[in-house]
């Protein structure tokens, strides 16, 4: 009698640590928000919220050598370790009907990602996001002054370890004096690698995944503006705007949250 009362309370046990699954085809879409350059998961904290509170599986992974994982940091960390941060967490989640949200720098991530998990992927959305042509790194597409500027930079103060520190709230369209605080209090310094390393892809952007950009219009970042401009030329994409600026999760995460559910259906 022992025997089988150990048992079924070893059956119980076992059902609490299933693995929790992304909603199947005929449910609502899991979300996974990647962060951009400086920034960690805590950053989707109000758009996270809101989706789950929708009935969304949300995951907000933090890329290595970032926010809770900066610990982490050092001169091997490059674009294809967060590109493998992401494809294992889409893997050991045994995740499913996943949009993929990338934003900024995650842009490149995501295309990283969507190259290698395609199975595992509903859509893409790129947040006021960087692409790049395969081949090309984030330096290759930089204006010189801006890369020689970050190398100096880098070179100043990167730790020993090869690190952009990060610029001020406000370079992110962060204006108020609370959010401005608190994005400062979490941001840490971005690995030289993801910026230096090319992006490689076996199949075109996007590997046939339905892809949408979404454009932040107040306070337009100079660099992103070639991305625009070829997201603009090229009909296979869905674009949206907000009228925000660029750390949207931060300044308007009802918006945002409001735009991915739309999206999402």
């Amino acid at each position: 009698m022992q025997r089988r009362h150990l048992f079924a309370a070893g059956i119980a046990a076992a059902s609490l640590v299933q693995p929790l699954r992304a909603a199947g085809p005929a449910d609502k879409p899991a979300f996974v928000l990647v962060h951009g350059a400086w920034h960690g998961g805590w950053c989707w904290t109000r758009v996270a919220s809101q989706l789950r509170a929708a009935g969304h599986a949300v995951y907000t992974p933090t890329l290595t050598g970032l926010g809770e994982r900066r610990h982490l940091l050092s001169p091997q960390v490059n674009l294809d370790t967060h590109i493998d941060d992401v494809v294992n967490l889409l893997d050991f989640e045994e995740l499913e009907n996943v949009v993929l949200v990338g934003h900024s720098y995650a842009g490149i991530v995501i295309s990283g990602v969507a190259d290698r998990a395609r199975a595992r992927l509903r859509q893409l959305v790129f947040l006021d996001a960087l692409l790049l042509e395969p081949g090309k790194s984030l330096f290759s597409d930089f204006p010189q002054a801006v890369v020689d500027q970050r190398l100096k930079t880098i070179r100043e103060t990167g730790a020993g370890v090869g690190a952009a520190p990060a610029l001020p709230p406000s370079a992110f369209g962060v204006k108020d004096p609370t959010d401005a605080a608190w994005v400062q209090r979490h941001m840490t310094p971005q690995p030289v690698g993801t910026y230096l390393q090319p992006l490689q892809l076996k199949a075109p952007l996007g590997n046939s995944l339905p892809k949408t950009y979404i454009e932040c219009t107040a306070d337009p970042i100079a660099t992103l503006e070639p991305t625009k401009a070829r997201v603009r030329a090229d009909a296979g994409w869905r674009t949206r705007t907000l009228a925000t600026g660029h750390d949207a999760m931060v300044i308007a995460p009802g918006p945002l949250s409001d735009l991915l559910r739309e999206l999402a259906a």
